[in-house]
């Protein structure tokens, strides 16, 4: 059986409204009948029995410290966590990279996204909308159009430590151009944006668009699983976990 090194994203902006409206540090610590949010998301990768290593980025009170290997210090950004903790960890797995707010998330449901995962560099998994509209009826999520359908994405992704020197350079330009209609079309290209705006790109061409400025092999793996792409990031989110956590 493969085995998966986990780096956990549990940390937050210290001036979050949403942790400070519940009164914990960051988000992930938000209590859910009792249990901090990020301990389901521990619990459900401890209990996927593939897991042999657990890093930890965020506050780790003693519930946390109980079910994780190894707490490493924050380092302020996105790019500057997924660099330090792939290079802190040990080495000769894969890794699984998770935010701590995707409390539905089951064991089950992870063991299943990790088994089927294919080896590329990169895989990134993604839920059709209707999928996320079956599983939770009128909650709000960000959607992508393209040619294969309606897509959010997943709060997990997985990585080859060996690839991390060559995509994450290239990774912090591209999300510094998010936002950057002009920009974003010097890096990807014009045609590309354009058919990206107008739901007319394929996923197998924006996996390969994607591969090509990362220089890595890319996957975009859809997954029936919305509880992969269903973060809490508001109220709304927070009354469903509790209700159907509450259920299990």
């Amino acid at each position: 059986m493969t085995h998966w090194n986990a780096l956990v994203l549990g940390g937050g902006d210290p001036s979050d409204p949403f942790a400070a409206a519940h009164h914990v540090p960051v988000k992930p610590l938000i209590p859910i009948h009792g249990k901090a949010m990020g301990v389901y998301v521990l619990e459900a990768l401890r209990d996927s029995g593939v897991i042999a290593h657990i890093a930890y980025i965020g506050p780790t009170p003693p519930e946390i410290q109980t079910l994780i290997h190894q707490t490493l210090p924050d380092q302020g950004s996105l790019i500057g966590n997924l660099e330090y903790g792939v290079q802190n960890m040990p080495a000769g797995n894969r890794v699984l990279v998770v935010t701590a707010d995707i409390p539905m998330m089951t064991a089950s449901e992870l063991r299943e996204v990790l088994a089927s995962a294919p080896d590329s560099g990169l895989v990134y998994p993604i839920v059709r909308k209707e999928d996320c509209e079956k599983a939770y009826p009128g909650v709000k999520r960000t959607y992508a159009r393209l040619k294969d359908g309606t897509f959010t994405g997943g709060n997990i992704f997985i990585l080859k430590p060996e690839i991390v020197s060559t995509f994450l350079p290239r990774l912090k330009e591209m999300l510094a151009h998010r936002k950057n209609p002009l920009k974003l079309a010097g890096l990807i290209g014009m045609g590309t944006l354009i058919r990206l705006l107008t739901g007319q790109l394929s996923l197998e061409r924006l996996e390969h668009k994607i591969g090509s400025i990362l220089g890595v092999s890319v996957s975009a793996m859809p997954t029936g699983y919305a509880s992969i792409g269903t973060d809490v990031d508001k109220d709304g989110d927070l009354e469903l976990a509790q209700q159907l956590l509450s259920r299990s």
